[in-house]
């Protein structure tokens, strides 16, 4: 890969997960990076501190002095925003963050697209580390923190890049979805289903994305579909490039798919089969048949890529999945806190189930604040209603954005009742404190709490451990 001259690169809007991982990304690259934001606060301020990126709190044109070579906008930077303005005043250089990723890192490289609105940042991880165990050294850029890598981002100098391919949208003066911009040679194709409610109108909007997409691999490249997902089988019209479909479904036909499921408290084991082959027997260490297929799509991925199956399972074997998808954050007395991303209500179904294979025994609380854009409006409010049905008890907590309108916000009461007359103990329960003080009274040894949220929760967590820390020893 031709090396990239150093460049002076200031992030407006440098402390979203995203930015900030490019951010570093961009420094291990050689660059030399700063950045400004609004909110300065930790994890991410404290992750830029140990890269050696300066920050600075508050958007202000003296910011952009001295003039850098480059200035990356965040998609959350309005126009009107005081860097923004001066970006076009003084006519610097100025690209999004996934155009500048396309130019800088991609162009060179075989880019690997995760994309799908579930499983995406896993799957993307699990690409990444199965051809990292095996020594290929790829790239990785992915929206969240893979725990084989402690970070989302990594520079790597084999010939493969892994990204996560986000259908959100790249700027305020680039409207098309960030995946647009990654230069797919691979692209995989987890799922498809509404989401984004503040940018898209309808699926079908989203399903036009990702013709796009599905249109930008080259014939000699690759697509890897999941076949459990219909809408994702119907964008494949369009493709260029040979497909291989995937699935854990046992009554769907795919390229490759699994036999034999067993799903435990250890995680997964499946046989894998190609066509009519068996490639061979596989533990995961993850939990749920929706991990599973996120298995099998980077399988599909790593043999394609050249390792052996004997690599692919040792690979796999090693996987610690993601931050905040299933993390156990603390048992205390007996009681798991069980931290998960989950927001739409496929994926809030799915960590369910996982977390019922993975705790058999004991009550599990299933906790949820709606606070992204789509699960805090009422476009799921029927929906919701039967993704609780393997927990034990339910507590629906309030929409996490206040800026909405009560005609358009989730009706979190009335959900509760619907959750609770398809015979689910539920419960809205309006203030954070209010959810400890219930979860401290009730909560016995053997239960697990399952808090769900894509955000901070109001603290929850740590208010939620001091608590349970602080009451006296339950009886079993």
């Amino acid at each position: 890969m031709p090396a990239t001259p150093t460049k002076s690169i200031h992030l407006i809007g440098i402390c979203g997960t995203g930015m900030g991982s490019f951010a570093g990304l961009l420094k291990a690259a050689g660059h030399r990076v700063r950045g400004s934001d609004e909110n300065v606060y930790p994890p991410m301020s404290d992750k830029l501190a140990a890269w050696g990126i300066p920050v600075t709190s508050g958007y202000r044109p003296e910011n952009l002095d001295p003039a850098p070579d480059l200035v990356v906008v965040g998609n959350v930077i309005k126009r009107n925003n005081p860097e923004a303005m001066a970006v076009v005043e003084r006519g610097l250089k100025a690209t999004s963050f996934p155009a500048a990723l396309g130019e800088l890192f991609l162009e060179h490289k075989h880019s690997v697209v995760v994309a799908g609105t579930h499983g995406k940042t896993t799957t993307t991880s699990m690409i990444a580390w199965l051809l990292t165990a095996a020594g290929r050294d790829p790239g990785l850029l992915v929206g969240g923190v893979p725990q084989n890598f402690g970070e989302g981002f990594r520079l790597g100098n084999g010939e493969y890049f892994v990204v996560e391919g986000d259908e959100y949208d790249t700027a305020y003066f680039d409207k098309q979805p960030k995946f647009l911009h990654y230069r797919p040679r691979t692209a995989v194709l987890t799922s498809l289903e509404f989401d984004h409610a503040d940018i898209y109108p309808n699926v079908e909007a989203i399903e036009a994305q990702f013709d796009k997409l599905v249109a930008l691999v080259p014939p000699g490249g690759k697509i890897v579909a999941c076949a459990s997902a219909p809408r994702v089988m119907e964008r494949l019209r369009s493709s260029r490039a040979p497909i291989e479909t995937y699935t854990a479904q046992p009554e769907l036909a795919a390229t490759w798919h699994a036999r034999d499921l067993e799903l435990s408290d250890r995680g997964a084991s499946f046989a894998l089969f190609h066509e009519r082959i068996r490639v061979g027997r596989f533990e995961l260490p993850l939990w749920g048949r929706h991990n599973v297929e996120n298995a099998i799509a980077a399988i599909a991925v790593a043999l394609s890529a050249g390792l052996s199956v004997a690599e692919v399972r040792e690979g796999l074997l090693e996987f610690r999945g993601v931050e905040r998808r299933q993390t156990v954050r603390a048992e205390i007395d007996g009681v798991r806190v069980v931290d998960d991303f989950a927001h739409h209500p496929t994926a809030v179904k799915e960590t369910i189930a996982a977390l019922r294979a993975r705790f058999p025994t004991g009550r599990l609380y299933g906790i949820f604040e709606p606070r992204t854009a789509t699960s805090s409006r009422k476009y799921f409010q029927d929906l919701y209603a039967s993704a609780f049905d393997e927990a034990d008890q339910v507590i629906i907590a309030s929409v996490g954005r206040k800026e909405l309108a009560t005609t358009e916000k989730l009706d979190t009461e009335v959900l509760a009742q619907a959750i609770a007359a398809r015979g689910r103990p539920a419960r809205h329960v309006a203030d954070v404190d209010a959810i400890v003080a219930l979860l401290v009274a009730e909560a016995r040894p053997g239960d697990t709490l399952l808090l769900m949220s894509n955000g901070g929760f109001g603290g929850i967590y740590q208010k939620l451990e001091r608590a349970l820390a602080a009451r006296p020893p339950q009886a079993k």
